[in-house]
């Protein structure tokens, strides 16, 4: 420890010399930079394999989006997923066996659906509240020997310090710093991995770029199937037919509605800054006693969900054949979760989704970062209180969102809502493997896993725009499905050797835009948090640069701590 008279010398030499104080230097074999569903996994394993690590959090929650909001897990084969992953939803499924956690209903009136349905006799549960996630990383971090650190956030500007292509420490704005051997950047947004200078891309490549068919500008809103047919999505995820786009309709002298980009949407397959929208996952309930009606924000502008109002006038024939499938009223996806809650997600040509709001948000400052998530806080707040009560909206529309609302019981906010926005993707590092649409379909395959992604391949609009009919259409959406579970690179998820030989980035892995759309599943971040901590344990034992780790070595170890791999 540092004497308080030495302290003071230091205190009086940093002054003149303007060098940031760090009242006390803290060593680990491993820093692992944010506390989401992938960070605590790899903090996790970094405890069983005897090492000393430090999870740092920037905000004053963990578990990212599994304890924000995404109850309605996305899988797309449970079988692919194994480790601590499986580990968590095993763990799930025993929060939910005990009779004293269903307080909003009785377990056998809980009903699931679709892909997250728990089929009986599963050892695992793959739907729940974020309060029963949170408990639940909160046990298991428990059971470990980890350090976790609330509310210290990187200096982005200064605060990697690296020897060579080594980093030594990073120090937060608070100016406190953490050494270690080995770095996991496990953010949403990549901020280690950028501020230590490493490669990496934002917003959605051409599909020249790796020879893709799903990349770049995709007007045309396209699924496709297993069996390679095309369909059109726009009854799912696009406007009506002939919605006008102009403050006053017909009058393109007026001016365009909010959130409507000025110009086309771009050439078909180009590539371009944006990227896929993004939203609050609500947590609603409809029971009374937990339930907090849904208000009309303070700076609520009318003009802002004038493009919803014209949606359902824009409808011919009855109001409920408006869509294909799902709730025909009402513009969301409302998946049940336990104890009488939702997972509520995007849906329709105006919904949840804050299309186009979001491009700034992968560099901006922490500062600018908070009023975007504001901005689409407030957005969503005007969306649901409009929905269930303005006179514009259909009857049996209001009707039936207003008798949800948030949850009182969920989030720190008083208001309800969560701090953690669906933060659908942001940085994605290069490095000397980029995933791309060719391993989803199998066409390329890993030969170095250290995991499955099953998903299929799935981007949200990203912008809103006239097409030459004059009409406002939505553009970015793609749902294509993979064959089957197929193999992600180890080498995805490290930097070039050249950049960096201590760091691993098992969220803003290395992927185009469209393979990421696959790829950036909950589930799958856990398990590449796993095999990332592995990694750098064994990279420690080993006392080599994370790039030179023996492969074979490392597959043992993960098929041994229960990882899927094939």
């Amino acid at each position: 420890m540092i004497s308080e008279k030495n302290f003071l010398l230091i205190f009086i030499f940093s002054y003149f010399l303007y060098i940031p104080i760090i009242s006390e230097q803290n060593d680990y074999d491993i820093v692992i930079y944010g506390g989401t569903s992938a960070g605590i996994a790899a903090s996790i394993q970094a405890s069983r394999m005897g090492k000393t690590v430090v999870l740092i959090e920037p905000s004053k929650r963990i578990g990212g989006l599994t304890t924000g909001g995404l109850g309605a897990t996305d899988i797309g084969n449970k079988q692919a997923i194994g480790g601590i992953s499986r580990e968590f939803y095993q763990n799930i499924k025993r929060y939910y066996d005990d009779p004293n956690h269903w307080k909003w209903q009785q377990s056998m009136e809980y009903r699931d659906r679709g892909q997250t349905r728990t089929k009986e006799g599963e050892d695992a549960m793959w739907t729940f509240e974020p309060s029963a996630a949170l408990k639940v990383y909160q046990e298991m971090i428990a059971g470990e020997n980890i350090e976790l650190v609330y509310e210290e956030r990187l200096d982005r500007k200064d605060g990697v310090k690296k020897r060579g292509a080594k980093i030594v420490e990073i120090v937060m704005e608070s100016g406190y710093s953490y050494k270690g051997k080995m770095f996991i950047d496990a953010t949403y947004e990549g901020d280690l991995m950028a501020a230590a200078g490493v490669s990496y891309t934002v917003g959605r490549e051409s599909n020249k770029q790796y020879g893709e068919t799903l990349n770049g500008v995709q007007a045309n809103d396209i699924g496709i199937t297993l069996r390679g047919t095309v369909s059109r999505n726009s009854v799912h995820h696009n406007f009506i037919d002939k919605v006008d786009p102009y403050i006053v309709k017909g009058d393109p002298e007026s001016g365009l509605l909010p959130f409507i980009k000025v110009g086309g949407p771009g050439v078909d397959g180009d590539g371009d800054k944006g990227i896929q929208a993004y939203c609050f996952r609500m947590t609603l309930t409809d029971v009374p006693e937990n339930r907090i009606p849904f208000t009309k924000p303070e700076n609520y502008e009318e003009l802002d969900y004038e493009l919803l109002f014209r949606n359902y006038e824009a409808a011919e024939g009855p109001i409920e054949k408006m869509y294909s499938y799902g709730d025909p009223l009402v513009p969301w996806i409302n998946s049940a979760m336990p104890n009488r809650k939702t997972d509520t997600n995007n849906q329709k040509g105006f919904s949840t989704d804050f299309i186009g709001q979001n491009y700034d948000y992968p560099e901006a400052s922490y500062e600018v970062r908070e009023k975007i998530i504001e901005c689409h806080r407030d957005y969503q707040k005007g969306l649901m209180w409009t929905l269930a009560y303005h006179p514009r909206i259909p009857q049996k529309v209001r009707d039936n969102v207003s008798k949800w609302g948030m949850c009182k019981d969920e989030y720190e906010r008083e208001d309800g809502w969560q701090q953690q926005l669906y933060v659908r993707e942001a940085r994605r590092m290069i490095s000397d493997c980029v995933m791309t649409q060719k391993h989803c379909e199998g066409y390329e395959v890993a030969i170095d896993p250290v995991g499955l992604a099953a998903y299929g391949m799935d981007s949200h609009q990203v912008q809103r725009y006239v097409d030459a009919n004059g009409f406002v259409q939505n553009e970015g959406n793609v749902e294509a499905s993979v064959p089957g579970p197929y193999p992600i690179s180890y080498l995805s998820v490290v930097p070039r050797k050249e950049e960096c030989t201590n760091l691993l980035v098992p969220v803003c892995l290395s992927a185009s835009h469209i393979a990421f759309g696959s790829i950036r599943m909950e589930p799958v971040f856990m398990v590449l948090g796993q095999s990332a901590a592995t990694a750098a344990s064994l990279a420690i034992d080993n006392q080599t640069e994370i790039q030179n780790l023996d492969y074979y070595r490392l597959k043992e170890k993960l098929l041994k701590d229960k990882q899927i791999l094939q």
